[in-house]
């Protein structure tokens, strides 16, 4: 029989965890709650249509891609964080700077812009490229928004087949 003055060993460490603040540990696990992120950038709850634009504003510039959670998206706004479904890209491509081979995403961050890895949405066409290879070596999906694809389109050369960026000549991968 133990003697009862005597405390077992991991009451100690299990009085100190109960005491550390909320989320002392890391982040609270992620669990869906039925947020989508559409193609289009539209986004829906629970099958239903964001309206608030503030809202909608806010959610487009705090997506995360967390690789090391298995490589999902999340919405993170403080220190809540909600899995994303992704319907076919987490980031889009708001802006072109092709003087610099940049390009602006959604997460108002910005990253090079990498034309071998265009290719096209099998949903309807628009441009698709990788970004954000310091998260995933093969990149995370960007899809280009009407503006950026207008702009960027525009810009290729007359025989289809070449773009000037950061002032080379850079081939266009087959599309």
């Amino acid at each position: 029989m133990s003697d009862p003055q005597t405390k077992p060993a991991n009451l100690d460490h299990a009085i100190e965890e109960a005491n550390q603040p909320p989320f002392a540990k890391g982040p609270p696990p992620l669990s869906s709650f039925d947020l989508v992120l559409h193609h289009d950038g539209s986004w829906t709850h629970e099958g239903q249509s964001f309206r608030n634009q503030r809202l909608r504003d806010k959610f487009d510039v705090s997506v995360r891609y967390l690789p090391e959670e298995g490589g999902v998206h999340v919405v993170q706004i403080g220190r809540f964080r909600g899995l994303v479904d992704v319907e076919e890209a987490g980031f889009f491509v708001e802006d072109i700077d092709l003087a610099r081979g940049k390009v602006k995403l959604s997460d108002l961050g910005e990253d090079t812009m990498d034309i071998a890895s265009l290719t096209t949405s099998p949903i309807d066409g628009a441009l698709l490229c990788r970004v954000k290879h310091d998260l995933e070596p093969k990149g995370v999906l960007a899809r280009f928004t009407h503006r950026a694809q207008s702009e960027f389109m525009n810009a290729v050369e007359d025989s289809g087949e070449t773009i000037e960026v950061a002032g080379k000549q850079v081939a266009l991968p087959a599309l």
